[in-house]
């Protein structure tokens, strides 16, 4: 069987999205003890900016399909990555309000991008470089959260806090600009091929006729969707995402300011450490296609589920250790992703039900993941200390390598 070429201005133009779906909420993160100090707002209030955005997750996934079978997959995105952008100036305006609704605007738009891109990977990659490709927008998402975390307080105390936070809209503008060239690309390429009267394209995994490409993609619906929930594939999936971002959100949160009480480091160190959190994830994404081939999916889950173990623990009993305990948490966070998002292209039998999985999984998934910020800062603000939260955390884990060491062996299992 002959390879089908990978489609490079797809695969860019999803990577550099990737930049804008979560490095605008991690930049938060290290500059929230400025935040705090300057809007005077408490502890709990804070971890709302960063929570707000998760929240939209779960409110407006269910939503995103539909978007997508309206507006088409590339619009879908291309609307995702403006909102980005509206939200970003929003939240530069002054008062607290304005940087809450920045953020919620910032979440909503982000929640169409996460729907978006698992479909648009399984209907225009080859079904053989789906993995490597979930990897490499992981890893893109890792690099825009790494960079963000790491180079927002030099720029803050540059410039301040408000206009380093604008800046990042550079790299959605740019993702906008890539998007808009590809969608006249497409159509130009389409019309041209009607004209012509030449035989419908093949992309991806399935026959689509180039003209439609552009056009509104058929999502499941109504009872259909009834049918995919009694999968149990899909609640196992569910799960496991929604542990594993609860855990993700909660430590990119609150790990520069662990690291500010718990240490004797200063703001700008703490930004850099707990960065690690976020660069050693870029190459923990491309581990997860290598786990998969070498080691198989279940063991794949265990070892990540061990990873995050030990981050957690690492953190309880030698948090002068926090770079080290977080590289193993970066592994265990950005290979879980591709490991699900893989299961979830794999266990999905069209694009429509990829589709209605991809909303569903992350719908649920952000609903609980949206609890892990406010939650561990109220734990700690009631407990006097981080050990109590970080025990917590510690549960969830085990929630996430259960769930996902099960959906592993349900979507690989052969038939």
């Amino acid at each position: 069987m002959t390879r089908r070429a990978i489609p490079w201005l797809v695969l860019i133009g999803i990577l550099v999205a990737a930049l804008s779906l979560r490095g605008p909420i991690i930049a938060l993160t290290p500059v929230l003890p400025d935040i705090i100090a300057d809007l005077g707002i408490s502890t709990a209030s804070a971890g709302l900016l960063t929570t707000a955005p998760v929240v939209m997750f779960a409110v407006i996934t269910p939503l995103a399909a539909l978007v997508i079978r309206r507006a088409g997959a590339e619009i879908a995105l291309l609307l995702s990555l403006a909102g980005v952008m509206v939200g970003t100036l929003v939240r530069a305006l002054p008062g607290f309000g304005s940087m809450l609704a920045g953020m919620i605007i910032i979440g909503a738009a982000i929640a169409i991008g996460n729907v978006v891109i698992p479909v648009i990977i399984r209907r225009d990659l080859p079904p053989e470089r789906t993995a490597i490709a979930t990897a490499a927008y992981s890893a893109t998402l890792n690099a825009g959260s790494l960079l963000t975390a790491l180079a927002t307080v030099p720029v803050a105390e540059a410039t301040g806090w408000s206009l380093a936070l604008v800046l990042w809209g550079g790299f959605t503008i740019l993702g906008i600009a890539l998007w808009i060239v590809h969608i006249v690309r497409s159509r130009s390429w389409g019309s041209a091929e009607r004209a012509s009267g030449e035989a419908p394209e093949y992309r991806g995994n399935r026959h689509v006729d180039t003209a439609s490409i552009t056009g509104p993609m058929p999502v499941v619906v109504d009872n259909r969707v009834a049918a995919i929930l009694r999968r149990p594939i899909v609640w196992l999936l569910l799960v496991a995402f929604a542990s594993q971002s609860a855990v993700y959100y909660a430590l990119s949160t609150w790990l520069p300011t662990i690291l500010l009480d718990a240490t004797d480091v200063d703001a700008a160190a703490a930004g850099a450490l707990a960065s690690v959190f976020q660069g050693v994830a870029i190459a923990g994404a491309m581990i997860a296609p290598l786990l998969l081939r070498y080691v198989g999916a279940v063991p794949s889950g265990l070892l990540l589920g061990g990873c995050f173990t030990v981050m957690v623990i690492g953190m309880l009993v030698a948090p002068d250790l926090a770079a080290l305990w977080a590289s193993f948490g970066a592994v265990a966070h950005s290979s879980g992703f591709v490991l699900i998002f893989t299961g979830l292209v794999r266990a999905s039998r069209s694009d429509a039900e990829a589709a209605t999985m991809s909303a569903l999984v992350q719908g649920g998934g952000y609903l609980f993941a949206a609890l892990g910020a406010p939650i561990m800062g109220a734990v700690q603000e009631a407990s006097g200390g981080w050990q109590v939260p970080l025990i917590a955390v510690l549960a969830v884990v085990v929630l996430y390598t259960s769930a996902l060491i099960s959906a592993m062996a349900v979507a690989f299992r052969r038939s």
